[in-house]
């Protein structure tokens, strides 16, 4: 390929700047109240009332604001330091299973969602889950 422009290029270049036409704007075109399809939220370093908090927070804002997938990312709990302490629930007190859990157990936000992947939170090679909403008309 070659980066040298021939004159017909540059005189189809400068007729274009010239032209009185423009291309329209694409996103003019779409709808004011469409679904944005996904967001994300990294719980990475949060305590758990923290996390807590904040998805509940972030699931009520992308609830209005009609998003319908949320990917939450909380880790695999590797490196949580709950894992050193025998006498902490090594299953509930890491932000990959108590997340979801805690969502599960909040009425008012289950009336929000229509589905979350609880086989991503099972799955140990897996540090997120989804969590599907439910659209405003």
């Amino acid at each position: 390929m070659t980066n040298k422009l021939t004159d017909k290029d540059k005189k189809d270049w400068q007729n274009f700047l010239n032209s009185p036409n423009k291309l329209e704007s694409k996103d003019l075109d779409q709808p004011v109240d469409r679904c944005i399809s996904e967001r994300s939220i990294d719980l990475h370093g949060y305590t758990l009332d923290e996390a807590n908090k904040e998805i509940s927070k972030f699931i009520e804002n992308c609830y209005l604001n009609k998003i319908k997938k949320i990917n939450v990312i909380t880790g695999k709990g590797m490196r949580s330091k709950n894992l050193n302490d025998p006498y902490k629930s090594t299953d509930l007190s890491i932000l990959k299973h108590s997340v979801p859990e805690y969502i599960k157990n909040n009425p008012e936000l289950m009336s929000k969602i229509i589905r979350i992947d609880f086989e991503s939170v099972k799955s140990p090679s897996r540090g997120n889950f989804d969590i599907f909403l439910k659209v405003i008309k």
